[in-house]
């Protein structure tokens, strides 16, 4: 009868340890997660047990309902739905117009290099590390003179501009590592400027794409600082409806909406996530970090 080798067993017995590792930092980690969903589905009598991991044992989608603002309050009727699609219709544009700028750039400063083209790309590539803070005043200020002030508009254009520099040096590491014969063969053949991007390029860029997707999603869904800084009201974002959800309670704290809310905030980009995140660590691998 044969037995496996002290080196084998030793394998095994190192990996079940990692992975015992692992799913004890996963469960740490998915904890929080776990709470704010069952809790949105109990009852304020419930909650008020104090049992924060036990199931509902009444489970309702009621919380569910107020918060997203189809079931009232007394006289009051609130909820995330509007500022939710508000965050919609920032985030789509914000992400495809600083990422097609960004491309634009990515393919100028590699494959039509111009004197000074370093220093153009390291000015872009700082103001990846400029607060948010210092920008706040400068681009109120902007804002106003084209008055776009406290509109969804002006979130959208803050966040086009200070994503451009994250975008630019995503598709410029990734095009830096593009073959320049395939360019050089292109023009030869005629073809142009947009030709060889729109033809070339930008087809041949689907990993990189998916990780300035993610990116600036992310960013820009969970943004709250450019959000309660220059929107209010029917033009906020979701995250700062649901920072005024959380503070506007009275009485009896509703910690099964406010989490029901939490989680709509939060779907999106789980799904994203979900979706794409096996197509982000392989856009990062092929190119998105390098140079």
């Amino acid at each position: 009868m044969s037995t496996a080798p002290p080196t084998a067993r030793a394998g095994v017995l190192s990996r079940a340890i990692l992975y015992a590792i692992l799913a004890v930092f996963a469960i740490a980690y998915l904890m929080p997660l776990y709470v704010m969903l069952t809790t949105s589905f109990k009852t304020l009598d419930e909650i008020h047990q104090g049992n924060m991991l036990a199931l509902p044992d009444n489970w309702t989608i009621q919380p569910w309902l107020e918060a997203w603002g189809s079931a009232c309050i007394g006289l009051e009727c609130n909820g995330v739905h509007g500022y939710f699609f508000n965050s919609i219709r920032i985030v789509v544009p914000a992400v495809l117009i600083s990422g097609l700028l960004g491309a634009f750039n990515g393919y100028v400063l590699t494959k039509w290099r111009f004197r000074g083209h370093r220093i153009v790309f390291g000015l872009i590539l700082f103001s990846c590390f400029i607060p948010f803070q210092i920008i706040l005043l400068p681009m109120a200020r902007v804002l106003g003179i084209l008055n776009i002030a406290n509109s969804v508009t002006g979130l959208v254009l803050v966040h086009i501009v200070y994503g451009i520099g994250f975008t630019t040096l995503f598709f410029r590491n990734y095009y830096e590592t593009f073959p320049n014969e395939l360019i050089r063969a292109a023009q030869l053949d005629g073809a142009g400027f947009f030709t060889i991007f729109f033809r070339i390029l930008l087809p041949a860029s689907t990993p990189i794409i998916v990780v300035t997707i993610i990116w600036q999603f992310t960013n820009v869904w969970n943004d709250f600082l450019f959000g309660v800084s220059f929107a209010s009201g029917d033009s906020a974002p979701i995250t700062v409806a649901l920072n005024n959800l959380v503070n506007s309670s009275t009485g009896v704290k509703a910690y099964n909406v406010n989490m029901a809310a939490a989680m709509v905030a939060a779907v999106p980009t789980l799904i994203v996530y979900i979706l794409a995140g096996k197509y982000f660590l392989r856009g990062l691998m092929s190119g998105s970090v390098k140079g």
